[in-house]
């Protein structure tokens, strides 16, 4: 059975949604983050040498880490659900296109969202507290932002050409693009201004699988 280790309000809800999708058995491994840094513990070094989610145990035994890599992976190995559009096609070259432009491209500008915004927050003396916050909202203000805007409009303006990221049909590629664009919509300033990227945030919360596997997996704070 094919087993995942899976950390609470990460990435790895992606393979979990994909897995519904395929109606696999699966096995669920969890993992708390720590509560002072927001960490992965590090019980999942002993899973894989860097400690982070997602990582899979296949059937066979092997361990498989990095999000496309996984999604890939079992949609290759299971072509009969449809999720990987033909090979050699338009609509393989965007659904390859966007499972490595879902980590390597949107997802940069998001994670320094979220390192300013705790940069902001922290414990530090008080007379370092107005400069690090000043620091703070002009990288944001200078650089985050206006990136975060530029991708939004990407995508906004991809999804008025189809319904969903690869083609007319919903792929692989939309399972891997919902956690840059549901942490867009938590902290990165989606809102109803793009209603292409809200429309399709809809209908992908809609799909059963999906809600399957937020069953499986548990609160998913990225969704607040």
């Amino acid at each position: 059975m094919i087993t995942v280790h899976h950390l609470e309000n990460s990435r790895s809800q992606r393979v979990l949604w994909l897995l519904e999708e395929l109606q696999l058995p699966y096995e669920v491994v969890q993992y708390k983050r720590d509560p002072a840094t927001m960490l992965a513990p590090p019980e999942l070094k002993r899973v894989h040498p860097l400690g982070k989610a997602p990582v899979v145990t296949l059937d066979d035994g092997s361990v498989l880490a990095e999000s496309g890599a996984i999604l890939e992976t079992l949609a290759e190995r299971y072509p009969a659900a449809g999720l990987l559009p033909e090979a050699g096609s338009p609509e393989a070259r965007r659904c390859r296109y966007w499972l490595h432009y879902g980590e390597g491209s949107a997802m940069p500008p998001l994670l320094l969202t979220l390192v300013f915004s705790r940069i902001k927050g922290a414990k530090m003396p008080f007379f370092i507290k107005p400069i690090a916050r000043g620091i703070a909202d002009k990288a944001m203000a200078s650089f985050v932002q206006p990136q975060l805007r530029q991708h939004l409009d990407f995508m906004e303006s991809e999804l008025a050409q189809r319904d969903w990221f690869a083609g007319p049909f919903f792929s692989v590629a939309d399972i891997q693009m919902s956690f840059p664009v549901e942490a867009a919509r938590a902290r990165g300033g989606l809102d109803a201004s793009r209603p292409k990227l809200m429309a399709w945030l809809e209908r992908i919360h809609a799909r059963p699988a999906y809600q399957r596997a937020l069953q499986r997996g548990g609160p998913y704070a990225l969704m607040d």
